[in-house]
């Protein structure tokens, strides 16, 4: 390997495993904490000008890009995301042999991937999200596959823009007390609007997941995100997150360290590729 090439892969793979481990600063105890050096609220390109936020009103796509990867992603005109048409006949029933194991419709075509405030994350023809209300990814499918879509959705979305009240008040499943500090954190001009792109830009799609633990009102998922080499082995951050039924809809749940916990696999065997 050429040391020269060694401290880039090296800052990428670290840059990635923070994708999926950065999670845990933002719903530990349903409080975004911004810790970083760059405390400016609002996000700047590289050149230093504000980036391009697309008409919330628009639809379609823009040319494909790809990501740290080398792998697709969509660009939607609409910088909230471009949800795609459902085919409710394609979602999975209890009674489905891979009810817990299958992945949502969609999602390896074309505009399965979109990036959505500078993060990666799916959408599917089968279990949502549906619809945008005010800007939030809404409508999943009452299964598996939309509780997992649902937290893939929510947490990329918050790690972007981690000021985004209306996503933390309605996506995530907060108490009146959590909400005052929250809000005192936004006072306090400590929740950046938008992670600038040398941020977003690790916010990469999530290679794996799994459904540790389902049933009507609460899902356990994990979501692996592909980290670093070492000793001739790929290795991912797995973190787990916890879904809730409520309101006709899957919220994210603040998890404690304990049940948030990021884990670092070697194989994604008994995991589901999307």
């Amino acid at each position: 390997m050429n040391e020269k090439e060694s401290p880039e892969r090296d800052r990428i793979s670290f840059g990635v495993i923070a994708s999926a481990a950065v999670v845990i600063l933002i719903i530990v105890v349903g409080v975004v904490v911004y810790i970083g050096r760059d405390n400016s609220p609002s996000a700047t390109k590289p050149d230093g000008t504000a980036p391009a936020v697309s008409d919330a009103g628009a639809t379609g796509f823009a040319a494909p890009e790809v990501d740290l990867f080398g792998r697709r992603v969509d660009i939607p005109n609409n910088v909230a995301g471009q949800p795609l048409p459902q085919d409710v006949r394609k979602q999975h029933k209890p009674s489905d042999q891979d009810w817990l194991t299958a992945a949502p419709a969609g999602t390896v075509d074309p505009d399965g991937w979109q990036r959505v405030y500078g993060a990666s994350v799916p959408f599917s023809t089968s279990d949502g999200p549906s619809r945008l209300e005010d800007g939030l990814a809404v409508g999943y499918s009452h299964t598996p596959q939309g509780a997992v879509l649902a937290a893939a959705q929510i947490t990329y979305r918050l790690n972007a823009r981690p000021a985004d009240r209306e996503l933390y008040v309605r996506q995530v499943r907060v108490s009146a007390q959590q909400v005052t500090a929250y809000d005192q954190a936004l006072a306090d001009q400590r929740l950046p609007k938008q992670q600038p792109e040398k941020v977003t830009r690790y916010l990469v799609a999530s290679d794996a997941f799994q459904i540790e633990n389902y049933a009507d009102d609460m899902a356990i998922v994990r979501l692996a995100a592909r980290g670093p080499v070492v000793d001739n082995r790929q290795l991912w951050a797995a973190v787990r997150l916890i879904m809730v039924w409520d309101a006709g809809d899957w919220r994210l749940k603040p998890s404690t360290s304990k049940t948030s916990q990021t884990e670092y696999v070697d194989s994604l065997a008994g995991w589901t590729r999307w």
